[in-house]
C-alpha cells in the first residue's frame, strides 16, 4: 500500500514547477486536499442519508437514520485524517514503516495511556448499535440533561433549555434516562380546595380532555386519553389529584402547558377554587389578659 501511495505521489509532484517540490509547500497542499475529501465525503453522506430519511414517515426511524448518518460521517473522517497523517509524513520524508513496525512494540505502553480513549469508543459503540440515544432525544446523563445535538463514538453533545452546550464522553455513561422513546407522559400533580368535591372535579378533568383531544391544536400529538389515578395526597392547602397524559416523544411538555390552560380556564367558569396558602391565626382574649394583669 505504502508503495503504491509512494509512486502515485512521485508521479503527481514531479510534473509540477519546482516551487511545488518543497516539502512544507506539498504538506499544506496535502492538507488542503484531504480537508476537501473531507468535506466531499460529508456532503455525499448527508445527501444519501437526507434522500432516504425523506422517504420514511416514521419518527423514531428518522432519528435512527440521523444517528447513524453522524456516526458514519465520523468514522470516515477518522479514516480520512489517519491517511492524511500518513501522506504528511510521506511528504516530510519521514519513513512511516518503521513507525508502524514499532507501533506492534508499543501497543502495550500506549494501550495503558489509551484506555479512555477505548472506554469512549466501546461505550459509544453500545450507545448507537442498541439504540438507546439519538439525535433529537431529550435524555438525563451523568447528571446533565438535555436535548442530543450529536453522538459519535466519542462523546455525546447535549443542549439545555437555557441553551447551554454539555459535551459527556462517551466513557463515563453509567446510566441513560432517555424521555422521548417510543412515546412521552405528561404528569399532573393538580392541587384544589379541600371544599370541591373530588368526584366532581374528576368529571370536570375528563370534560376538558375530551374536547382538548378533538378541538386544540395540539389534538395530533396525544396518543391516549387521560389517565386519573384519583386523589393522590393531601398537602397543608390542598388536595392533590393525580393524572397523567401519553403523547408523542418529546412534545409531552408543550402539550402539558395547554392542558394547564385549559384546566385555569374552565375551573375559573366553574367556580373550582385553586388552594393558596393559608394560616389560621388565634387571637388572645385582651380582657381577660388584662384582669389577669391586675390580679
Amino acid at each position: 500500500m505504502f508503495e503504491f501511495i509512494e509512486h502515485h505521489h512521485n508521479l503527481i509532484f514531479n510534473t509540477l514547477p519546482a516551487f511545488f517540490h518543497n516539502k512544507w509547500v506539498i504538506m499544506i497542499i496535502n492538507l488542503i486536499f484531504f480537508y476537501l475529501v473531507i468535506k466531499v465525503c460529508n456532503f455525499i453522506i448527508d445527501k444519501f442519508a437526507n434522500k432516504i430519511i425523506e422517504r420514511k414517515d416514521d419518527f423514531e426511524y428518522k432519528k435512527q437514520l440521523i444517528t447513524l448518518k453522524s456516526i458514519v460521517k465520523s468514522i470516515v473522517d477518522t479514516i480520512i485524517i489517519i491517511f492524511a497523517i500518513m501522506f504528511v509524513l510521506n511528504a516530510l520524508g519521514i519513513d512511516i514503516r518503521p513507525i508502524l513496525t514499532a507501533a506492534g512494540v508499543l501497543g502495550v505502553a500506549v494501550g495503558f495511556g489509551a484506555k479512555r480513549f477505548f472506554e469512549d469508543i466501546i461505550t459509544g459503540l453500545s450507545l448507537i448499535l442498541e439504540g438507546q440515544i439519538r439525535v433529537g432525544d431529550y435524555i438525563e446523563v451523568s447528571g446533565h440533561e438535555g436535548v442530543v445535538e450529536k453522538i459519535d463514538i466519542k462523546l455525546i453533545k447535549l443542549r439545555d433549555l437555557k441553551g447551554r452546550v454539555h459535551y459527556i464522553r462517551n466513557g463515563m455513561v453509567d446510566t441513560v434516562i432517555n424521555y422521548t422513546r417510543e412515546f412521552s407522559y405528561y404528569v399532573f400533580d393538580l392541587g384544589i380546595s379541600y371544599s370541591e368535591n373530588v368526584e366532581r372535579v374528576i368529571n370536570v378533568l375528563k370534560e376538558i380532555d375530551e374536547d382538548f383531544r378533538q378541538n386544540s391544536d395540539f389534538k395530533n400529538d396525544i396518543l391516549e386519553p387521560i389517565e386519573i389515578f384519583g386523589l393522590d395526597k393531601f398537602d397543608d392547602s390542598a388536595i392533590i389529584i393525580k393524572f397523567r397524559v401519553k403523547t408523542k416523544p418529546i412534545k409531552q411538555w408543550a402539550v402539558g402547558r395547554a392542558y394547564n390552560n385549559a384546566i385555569k380556564k374552565r375551573f375559573d367558569e366553574l367556580g373550582i377554587e385553586f388552594p393558596f396558602p393559608q394560616t389560621t391565626v388565634h387571637l388572645l382574649n385582651e380582657t381577660n389578659s388584662s384582669n389577669d394583669n391586675i390580679n
